[in-house]
């Protein structure tokens, strides 16, 4: 039973399910009550994928019932078709609160939202910084404040030098340099990855069971697959799978980090990333783990760099860029590209078959790891001129993962370069023969990748092209980009017209590919 002199409400979000969350510090049983609620308004903001929505209320409801049984007074309101800030709001009135209490939320859309909740009821709104990340907004602002540019490389060898990770006794790097990248690009071989132990999977429980009924129903017409929901959804379940990976997959992660393979959904990746930006598992103690694997087992230290920089690099660096750079962030289109996002996103049904294979995977899993982001699905929606606040959406609704602090900067900032290399130093593009060498995607395709244009031309080669021959001039002046501007160079009027055409009539008929 709910203490009726409850005066501080101590919201706590889907993607904030930590034991240490900050505002359970100094919790009243006398009176404080925690909040936690189901809306079908944040599961329709985008027409998201059923397994992102089991993954969330499945997780939320074990994380509640185990709050509960630590003695916590807690309301949980399932399944409501109110939304999150008129939940809040009933709440806030029902139970007669003065105060609103909450970690930083990972959307700024929410925070907004709370923020002008507060001051129409006159409540004092106190959002308490996250405390599972390594770095505080505030703290990345500092860092980037005298920063001309701002590049992961340099925020990353800040942070290993603050925390210890992979340093000598002088301050050096371990290996005696920074960065393994290069080591970490290798595709598979052509006969195949061969045999990779599978990621560590977990059976449905009854709650899982029951969430999964709930949204087969609730949900029909959304996109995306059940059949193969078995994903961690508890604290203890995420911890076995991390260990399992540092066991038996971390040491070929970093090599093959890159590879792309047909029927391989998660080749040597962690899928630690859901569990992660659940907060189920603390970045801290994934890292300590790995260090541990990396030590007792003699693992690589390029893979493991490769997987550390992952965590305490790129995922704490985009985070810093989103909270730096919202709310002008969402509607960067430093191209000024405005076409419509092709239906077959939702369907997958095209005949590139890198992106059906891509597309299909994320409909079956709700999962496709960073470089079938980066530079299939996200590489194509950039040459196609595809406006960036519609692809933008699409990622946060068919990955698991998503969370907007870290989905949009990836997305708008990495993939598609709508804010005009504001922390990347060039485009991320590439034609079919980067996908034709690190992926036998190419191998059963009805488009040939070294072709251009023609009937048989690959369209992501004909588009590449096409945005070369486009931005020649931008591309020349940047270092990183000069050699593809040399490439075009190379081809004459009459081809440079032809891949022209070619791209025209492809970006016309963006449904019919």
């Amino acid at each position: 039973m709910i203490h009726m002199t409850s005066k501080r409400i101590i919201l706590i979000l889907g993607d904030q399910l930590n034991e240490s969350h900050p505002a359970l510090s100094g919790f009243n049983p006398q009176t404080d009550l925690i909040l936690m609620a189901e809306s079908s308004a944040e599961a329709n903001y985008v027409w998201s994928h059923k397994a992102r929505i089991v993954i969330f209320l499945s997780a939320m409801r074990h994380f509640a019932d185990k709050l509960s049984k630590h003695g916590y007074h807690i309301k949980y309101i399932k399944e409501s078709e109110l939304s999150l800030v008129n939940i809040v709001r009933e709440q806030l009135l029902k139970h007669h609160a003065t105060h609103l209490v909450l970690a930083t939320p990972g959307e700024w859309r929410l925070k907004v939202q709370l923020e002008s909740l507060a001051i129409n009821l006159g409540i004092k709104l106190q959002v308490i910084e996250d405390n599972h990340f390594y770095i505080t907004c505030d703290e990345f602002k500092e860092w980037a404040s005298n920063k001309k540019e701002l590049r992961l490389e340099y925020f990353y060898r800040y942070m290993r030098k603050k925390h210890n990770i992979l340093i000598n006794v002088d301050g050096s790097p371990k290996g005696g340099q920074w960065n393994f990248d290069v080591q970490n690009r290798r595709p598979f071989s052509k006969k195949g990855p061969g045999l990779i132990p599978p990621p560590l999977f977990f059976e449905n429980d009854q709650i899982t069971l029951d969430v999964i009924t709930y949204v087969e129903n609730r949900y029909k017409s959304h996109p995306g697959s059940l059949e193969n929901f078995k994903w961690p959804v508890t604290r203890e379940d995420a911890l076995q799978a991390l260990h399992y990976f540092v066991k038996h997959r971390l040491e070929n992660f970093g090599m093959f980090q890159d590879a792309m393979w047909e029927s391989t959904p998660f080749g040597w990746h962690s899928i630690l990333s859901v569990a992660l930006n659940l907060k189920l598992l603390n970045p801290r103690e994934v890292i300590s783990t790995v260090l541990e694997g990396y030590e007792e087992s003699k693992l690589s230290l390029a893979t493991v760099e490769g997987f550390i920089r992952q965590i305490i690099g790129w995922r704490e660096f985009v985070r810093g860029v989103y909270y730096l750079d919202m709310p002008n962030l969402s509607n960067e289109n430093f191209y000024a590209h405005e076409r419509a996002l092709p239906n077959w996103y939702w369907t997958a049904k095209t005949s590139m078959n890198c992106m059906n294979a891509t597309i299909n995977q994320t409909l079956k899993y709700g999962y496709a790891h960073h470089i079938q982001r980066l530079m299939i699905t996200g590489n194509f929606a950039l040459l196609a001129e595809i406006l960036p606040k519609a692809v933008s959406e699409w990622y946060l609704a068919v990955y698991m993962d998503a969370i907007e602090w870290v989905e949009m900067p990836n997305v708008l900032g990495m993939a598609l370069y709508a804010n005009g290399g504001r922390f990347t130093s060039k485009p991320y593009i590439a034609s079919g023969a980067y996908i034709n060498r690190m992926s036998n995607y190419c191998d059963r395709c009805l488009y040939k990748p070294d072709i251009k244009y023609g009937d048989n031309a690959c369209p992501m080669t004909t588009l590449y092209w096409n945005f070369l021959i486009k931005h020649q001039a931008n591309l020349d002046k940047n270092q990183r980009t000069r050699l593809m501007s040399i490439n075009v160079k190379k081809i004459n009027d009459n081809e440079k017209s032809a891949i022209k055409s070619h791209a025209k009539m492809l970006l016309a008929n963006l449904n019919a590919i």
